[in-house]
């Protein structure tokens, strides 16, 4: 199973010009527990998949919304010349596809 059919949303947004945040909001808790059980879905696992230092990306798990959110440096800041997606919308499909 793939996180694009267990998460009820997936989206990404900018938290600002430099940081990118990633939503994954599920429909229960043994949704959000398999999530958290996937080896991606850690600071290494992000790291890898984004391209940037395991320490600079912060998960949280937010057990009564079944969501976690996780944070990470942006490659170019939003809006810089190079930036293809200045809101950084389009950024949560490596998540989509990962094993679950």
């Amino acid at each position: 199973m793939t996180m694009y059919e267990l998460a009820t949303v997936i989206r990404s947004k900018n938290a600002g010009p430099f940081t990118l945040t990633i939503d994954l909001i599920f429909a229960s808790e043994a949704d959000l527990d398999r999530a958290m059980s996937s080896p991606t879905l850690t600071h290494a696992g992000m790291a890898e998949l984004y391209g940037v230092a395991p320490e600079s990306v912060a998960i949280h798990e937010l057990r009564p919304a079944c969501a976690m959110k996780i944070s990470l440096p942006r490659g170019i800041p939003s809006g810089s010349v190079g930036d293809q997606d200045v809101y950084g919308s389009q950024q949560h499909m490596p998540i989509a596809g990962i094993s679950v």
